[in-house]
């Protein structure tokens, strides 16, 4: 219960709506106890006096409760259901809110599949067990302890009778309860591997179409959905096997009722209005109990649901900003430091990424990244953004700490076309200036033309103004990334990062590309990460990288002539025929 209470502050700003729901409970909770009273009554004040008026008018209170009940419950459900819709809307939107502050470390810790599942489900289960709570799980126990506390009043040696038999039934119910949570618990685990799979699946439908997996996708989504039917149906035997036993429990209380109660009436000792009234009392325990049993798989979830919630809200991002943070100095030069950095994912524990990397980059100038897949390319770069923080050592921009500049701030100042291109929906311009949302339809269009994007985008069905489907599906790899490309520039950044940024394009598109980009980066500190060498040659220094260190940089003459790793990688892209001919008479005639 910890977890719930510790999400119960989402519910004090609906105190009032609580409170009337409560309140309209726990009438409800009076109108029906008065109920078997009146029944006793129209038995021996009015059938057994053969009294017409009484039985009359007892009918006519009956009938007025029943009315008003009903009035009571409808508002009941209203209040609990405002409660439990506002409740559940503020949850999603502290949960959105939450992941949004996560750095790449912690979205490193948790799938999309995963994340999904508590910003639906398992919100959807907290809130039934909220609503519920507000309307049947406060109802059944007051009841239960209202005719308890009747039966004692009605007939005392009756109650005693009974009392064992609902302790015994209580203990049923403890138990039953106390081993529905870890089980539901399990079974939300399975949901977030089946969407986990499924996620996957719908976002590379085309992949595996293209590799011919789909009966291999198939047989793997059907195991991780068997295993979840199997859980649930589990979890459902366990929960179905509660009513009989409850329901034998309920039986023999009445066997007992009718027995023990028949005998005192014949003796004298009670009235069959008292004997019936008892029954009802007895029925409002029991019955209460039966549905708290019932319901205790809304109860598991949610506090199982609970737990996961606060899994994610709990979360303290790796990346936080410093309460002495302050924004860069303006204007910002771009001066970028690295000062002896090592990187390890998931803190000391894990596989050194980079190590002992020491390098000054001066404002204004263009760094190529070199290296093999793995080698710490892009997990340098993300370190100027405080995407990560190195475990040891730091980065520098003009001589300040990335951790001592507020994140808004720092992210101002860079510009950043990531290795996977995203693109949301909405209208090509609003993609572009996305980083930007005051650039005017003039710097758009300039952002545009520097990345190569203008011209296609002028073919585009509505222009600017085509609307971008789901992931971009309705654009090419190479117009991605050339508005992604656009995006970056639109937000003037000191900084520069364009990380393999022009892989989906062609030769001569990357080519154009390179071109403009040489002008915008003339007054901007640039880092370049590229599969191409070709991409490089032009930067005023390349950095080659191996398994996380810096093993060359220079120009590229420099390298050529000192770099065997370096002059490795040229000649399995360019060789030394023609290509590379052709790309040094380019480099050349492009410096001149």
């Amino acid at each position: 219960m910890n977890d719930v209470k510790k999400l119960l502050p989402f519910v004090k700003p609906y105190w009032l709506g609580s409170m009337l729901s409560l309140i309209t409970l726990t009438t409800l909770v009076f109108l029906d106890l008065a109920i078997p009273r009146l029944i006793q009554r129209i038995i021996d004040d009015g059938i057994a006096a053969q009294d017409q008026g009484v039985v009359i008018q007892t009918a006519l209170i009956m009938l007025s409760i029943s009315l008003t009940s009903l009035i009571f419950a409808i508002a009941n459900n209203i209040f609990s259901v405002r409660v439990g819709e506002g409740m559940a809307r503020d949850l999603r939107e502290a949960m959105f809110s939450k992941i949004q502050s996560f750095s790449y470390g912690d979205l490193d810790r948790f799938s999309t599949g995963k994340l999904m599942v508590r910003q639906t489900a398992d919100i959807g289960a907290f809130q039934r067990l909220v609503q519920i709570s507000l309307r049947i799980g406060t109802r059944a126990p007051m009841l239960m302890i209202g005719s308890l506390i009747l039966m004692f009043t009605t007939d005392q040696r009756l109650a005693l009778i009974m009392l064992p038999l609902l302790l015994v039934t209580t203990v049923a119910i403890v138990f039953f309860s106390t081993k529905m949570e870890p089980l539901f618990l399990t079974v939300q685990q399975r949901l977030d591997r089946l969407n986990t799979v499924l996620q996957e699946n719908i976002a590379g439908a085309r992949l595996v179409k293209a590799f011919v997996r789909a009966d291999y996708e198939g047989e793997r989504f059907e195991e991780t959905n068997e295993d979840y039917t199997n859980r649930s149906v589990r979890v459902m035997q366990f929960m179905s096997s509660m009513g009989p036993v409850l329901t034998v429990f309920v039986n023999i209380g009445m066997v007992v009722v009718i027995w023990a109660g028949g005998l005192e009436v014949i003796r004298g000792d009670a009235t069959d209005g008292q004997i019936v009234a008892f029954i009802n009392y007895l029925l409002t325990t029991m019955t209460p109990l039966i549905m708290m049993t019932m319901l205790s798989n809304v109860w598991a979830n949610g506090i199982a649901s609970a737990g996961r919630i606060n899994e994610i809200l709990d979360v303290q991002p790796e990346v936080k900003q410093s309460p002495d943070a302050k924004p860069l100095p303006t204007p910002a030069h771009g001066r970028v430091r690295f000062e002896n950095v090592n990187f390890h994912y998931n803190g000391n524990s894990g596989e050194t990424v980079l190590h002992d990397i020491d390098l000054t980059v001066e404002p204004g100038t263009t760094v190529a990244i070199l290296g093999a897949t793995g080698a710490g390319k892009s997990t340098l770069i993300n370190l100027i953004p405080r995407f990560y923080d190195p475990v040891r050592g730091r980065v520098t921009i003009d001589g300040v700490d990335v951790r001592m500049i507020q994140q808004d701030s720092l992210l101002r100042h860079v510009g950043i076309v990531p290795q996977e291109t995203i693109l949301f929906s909405g209208t090509v311009a609003e993609n572009i200036r996305y980083g930007r949302p005051e650039a005017t339809d003039e710097e758009v269009v300039a952002a545009a033309q520097a990345a190569q994007a203008h011209d296609f985008i002028l073919r585009l069905p509505n222009g600017y103004d085509t609307h971008v489907e789901e992931r971009g599906v309705n654009l090419s790899g190479g117009q991605k990334q050339r508005i992604a490309i656009a995006r970056a520039i639109t937000t003037q950044p000191t900084i520069l990062i364009l990380d393999d940024s022009t892989s989906a394009v062609d030769v001569e598109t990357e080519t154009k590309i390179q071109n403009a980009l040489d002008t915008i980066m003339e007054n901007r500190t640039s880092f370049v990460v590229a599969q191409r060498i070709s991409t490089v040659l032009h930067a005023d220094e390349i950095w080659v990288l191996d398994k996380g260190a810096v093993v060359a940089r220079g120009t590229h003459d420099e390298l050529m002539a000192t770099s065997p790793i370096y002059r490795e990688i040229y000649d399995s892209q360019l060789g030394g025929g023609l290509n590379g001919e052709a790309v040094e008479m380019e480099r050349v005639i492009s410096r001149e």
